[in-house]
């Protein structure tokens, strides 16, 4: 059993910008991004509320009311969002938020992860997750790091698996989520998985991993596997 007894509280997560191969993370800014998000996520109230299905708030009538919705869980300091940037031409193509988050106990959570049609089963998609992980485990040194979904989330739960993370279990009625109960499934990443995580996803993002049509040649999971037997 490790010794924490001289653990200190972790910072929040940072202002930083994050430049990678397919992708660009960065802080969320209204001024800058909610606009582009917008029209990333679907450009119409009909639109964005359909791939934010599973987000517990209330569907969306209008384009106010989303920017609004986003700015007060920033302003509140329950979300710190990052936006999705595509390296090249820097078209906005998505968005996640770390929130729940624990300084004292080294625990946070990514969600309100909504990637717009660009960025689905990209590159772009597993590069946003891995720069994320590595900002929380490798600048800022936390323990614990969670992925939570609507338990009828199909998408939600491939998604976390196939990024690394472990399921933990189900939370029986655990919201009241537009009208309607919601199970939650836990998925978590530890400190202490984090290495043989990064180095999967750092092959798996190589360039000589795709081919010509941009198709993967391996399994971000054979990545995985192969590290985990040596």
């Amino acid at each position: 059993m490790a010794d924490l007894s001289d653990f200190s509280p972790r910072l929040r997560p940072q202002p930083v910008h994050q430049r990678g191969l397919y992708v660009t993370v960065e802080p969320y800014s209204p001024e800058d991004h909610a606009e582009r998000l917008w029209l990333a996520l679907g450009g119409s109230p009909d639109a964005v509320s359909a791939l934010l299905h599973f987000f517990p708030q209330a569907d969306f009538s209008s384009y106010s009311g989303f920017t609004d919705w986003l700015s007060h869980q920033n302003d509140s300091g329950s979300w710190i969002t990052r936006v999705f940037r595509k390296t090249g031409d820097g078209a906005v193509v998505g968005m996640a938020s770390y929130m729940r988050i624990d300084e004292n106990n080294g625990s946070i959570e990514v969600g309100s992860v909504a990637h717009g049609s660009e960025m689905q089963r990209s590159a772009m998609a597993t590069e946003a997750h891995y720069l994320l992980a590595r900002h929380i485990f490798d600048d800022l040194g936390y323990r614990r790091y969670e992925w939570k979904c609507h338990n009828d989330n199909a998408k939600s739960h491939a998604a976390a698996k196939r990024l690394g993370f472990t399921f933990e279990g189900i939370f029986r009625q655990h919201i009241i989520a537009k009208g309607r109960n919601r199970d939650t499934a836990w998925y978590s990443m530890i400190d202490g998985e984090w290495p043989e995580r990064r180095r999967a996803f750092e092959a798996w993002l190589a360039p000589g991993n795709f081919n010509a049509d941009g198709t993967q040649k391996k399994s971000l999971e054979s990545f995985r596997k192969e590290g985990s037997q040596r």
